[in-house]
């Protein structure tokens, strides 16, 4: 099932998403899911709260990105459950990046190079792990996701002015797109 996306002006999109029990009924079609939106929505990662669902998950499937550079993302597909960053290390660096819940706008956002992350695999199984590069970035924005962060929220107040009209427009599902969204506490899809 390709889920709708809720866009940007959405309250759910800035709390605190709540973690999942280990008797959570229907978690692997959730997962399922999840890929499947982002797929069709041609993310690299997924939020629950990106789908209206206020859990503690992400999936991110970064294969696409595997080069010479970073040839560790080929096969880069997983699902984090009630993920929890231990630590986040390196030098800051810049790249361009984008969300689905906020469609036609990419901003440069700065992030730490590595991260250390503690989270359950799709089989409830826990793993604690070190990720850099690309796979740190996606991480970390997802992540973002689940506590009500935004990538906007990375920039300065000059520049969050100047998105003000496109930001407004988002909320008001006034935004191309080539997938479906869900306009802010409304259920009317886009």
């Amino acid at each position: 099932m390709i889920y709708p996306v809720t866009v940007y002006g959405d309250p759910l999109l800035r709390k605190v998403a709540q973690p999942i029990d280990n008797d959570f009924e229907g978690l692997k079609e959730l997962i399922d899911n999840m890929f499947e939106t982002m797929y069709h929505s041609e993310g690299v990662g997924l939020a629950a709260p990106q789908i209206g669902k206020s859990l503690r998950i992400f999936v991110v499937d970064a294969s696409s990105a595997a080069d010479e550079d970073e040839p560790e993302l080929d096969g880069f597909k997983k699902a984090f459950i009630n993920p929890e960053i231990l630590e986040r290390t390196g030098d800051h660096w810049v790249m361009n990046e984008g969300c689905l819940s906020l469609p036609e706008i990419r901003e440069d956002i700065s992030r730490p190079e590595h991260v250390k992350i503690k989270y359950l695999d799709e089989n409830l199984e826990e793993h604690i792990e070190e990720y850099g590069g690309f796979a740190a970035r996606v991480i970390q924005h997802e992540y973002d996701h689940l506590d009500g962060v935004l990538l906007i929220d990375y920039l300065s107040p000059l520049r969050k002015r100047i998105l003000k009209s496109k930001l407004n427009a988002i909320s008001k599902g006034k935004v191309n797109t080539s997938y479906r969204i869900v306009l802010p506490g409304k259920s009317k899809l886009v």
